[in-house]
């Protein structure tokens, strides 16, 4: 039961889109990450998924609109829906997701974390 600092664990890295196990809620992760560019168009098939700004703005798109999450904003997306995150400058974002949820759905390409690195 140790407090943990976003910023201080945000300064450990650099890469993005390279999601950061922070700790566990139930059978849940709590997870950090840096995004910038546009991700990938994927589906969690059994996963809902929460994405939580901490720094900059991120767009979600959906094949039918855009919603921007700035500082301070929060979005679940629930399972089946296809999205895709884009950056277009660095964003902080905080993550909760189930324990098997991978970063990219069902698809698996040089973007998939297969193991989370724990900070």
């Amino acid at each position: 039961m140790d407090k943990i600092n976003l910023c201080e664990k945000l300064d450990l890295f650099k890469e993005y889109w390279s999601p950061k196990i922070l700790g566990e809620v139930n059978e849940s992760y709590v997870k950090i990450a840096k995004l910038k560019g546009e991700f990938l168009w994927h589906i969690h098939d059994k996963e809902d998924e929460m994405f939580h700004v901490l720094k900059g703005e991120l767009i979600i798109k959906f094949r039918d609109k855009d919603v921007i999450l700035n500082e301070g904003e929060f979005l679940i997306i629930p399972k089946g829906i296809e999205h895709m995150p884009v950056a277009k400058e660095e964003v902080h974002v905080m993550l909760i997701e189930a324990k098997t949820t991978l970063n990219t759905g069902g698809i698996r390409n040089e973007r998939t974390v297969e193991k989370l690195e724990r900070i």
